[in-house]
């Protein structure tokens, strides 16, 4: 990979600008939802997308892939899928000039540069635990022999809510491995009559690419190097540790709270922090940045106790409340 020159830099952000353009012509709203996925593959990270049928989570994960030179698969999971449908098997062959025969093996469809596994939760736990090493360790394992996965290696998983039949829930293990837990909501009215108009017509949009695999992970690269001032590590190693029940000072973190979130949920905030920094065209975290992306990243990583389930209290409201006050007693960091 050749080194970024600050010509460089300059054409990769203008380039992303580009890209939510080219997105933004198939997908009506979602501006939020469309950065923070942005932010996830700049940070070089895993997002799982949750909402009903009918959001468009799928055909936003295609346009996303229709703007970028990578290659693209999408897997269906489904309850009888089986870990060797998503990662490859060996299959006899025979030579046929020696006649001798040999397993050679034949790569699933996790060999892509960007993943779609569409309705996740609709596989049993087997399947769903088979794509643990691929999203951690950016290969597989099969037969005694280690294949590496091309980079970018992007999975976006999607999920129905988990209340809905013929659903699993994730194992707390996976859903660690997502940088960021995204929610997709409900159109606005406005969104809801421009989708209408623009989908039951015989236009369609044309999106063309604009990113290449190289300048994804020169991106990507970049993103690490974006300035987080001490001040606000430490900002978000007091969030983190305010999320446990043994750590925090917040009566009602230890009222409702479970489990808090773990070191990994720092580094996930601050990398996404500098993700969500270099997409606003900055080089610099600032605590907007911090506070945009605490929410999808605590989402799945604070575990909520009974008493909060019975009075409908989540992870979101836990987590607003803890910027709040934790904000409100630092304000000199601006």
């Amino acid at each position: 990979m050749q080194e970024i020159t600050e010509n460089t830099v300059r054409e990769l952000t203008a380039k992303t600008a580009q890209l939510k353009q080219e997105i933004q012509k198939v997908i009506v709203g979602q501006e939020n939802v469309i950065d923070e996925i942005l932010v996830t593959l700049f940070a070089g990270g895993h997002c799982l997308l949750e909402g009903v049928p009918g959001l468009a989570k799928t055909l936003m994960v295609r346009t996303i892939a229709q703007a970028l030179h990578l290659s693209f698969r999408r897997i269906q999971f489904t309850p009888d899928l089986m870990p060797t449908d998503i990662l490859g098997t060996e299959i006899l062959e025979e030579d046929h000039t020696t006649g001798k025969r040999f397993f050679k093996f034949n790569k699933g469809p996790l060999f892509a540069n960007i993943v779609l596994a569409d309705e996740i939760n609709r596989t049993p736990p087997k399947t769903q635990s088979a794509l643990l090493e691929a999203m951690q360790e950016f290969e597989i394992t099969y037969g005694g022999q280690t294949y590496k996965l091309d980079k970018p290696f992007f999975i976006l998983a999607t999920q129905n809510p988990i209340e809905q039949a013929g659903t699993y829930p994730l194992p707390e293990a996976q859903l660690d491995r997502f940088l960021l837990y995204i929610k997709i909501g409900y159109p606005s009215a406005k969104e809801e009559t421009d989708i209408l108009s623009n989908t039951t017509g015989n236009r369609a949009a044309s999106v063309q690419a604009v990113l290449s695999a190289e300048e994804i992970q020169q991106l990507q690269k970049l993103v690490r190097d974006v300035h987080i001032s001490e001040d606000l590590v430490q900002y978000v190693a007091t969030l983190i540790r305010a999320t446990r029940p043994g750590d925090s000072t917040a009566s009602y973190v230890k009222e409702w709270v479970r489990w808090g979130a773990g070191p990994r949920a720092g580094q996930a905030l601050i990398l996404t922090a500098k993700s969500r920094a270099l997409l606003k065209g900055r080089y610099a975290v600032i605590m907007e940045d911090i506070q945009a992306m605490a929410a999808p990243v605590l989402r799945h990583r604070i575990l909520m106790n009974f008493k909060a389930e019975a009075e409908q209290i989540n992870s979101d409201n836990v987590t607003a409340v803890l910027l709040k006050e934790i904000a409100r007693s630092k304000t000199a960091l601006g």
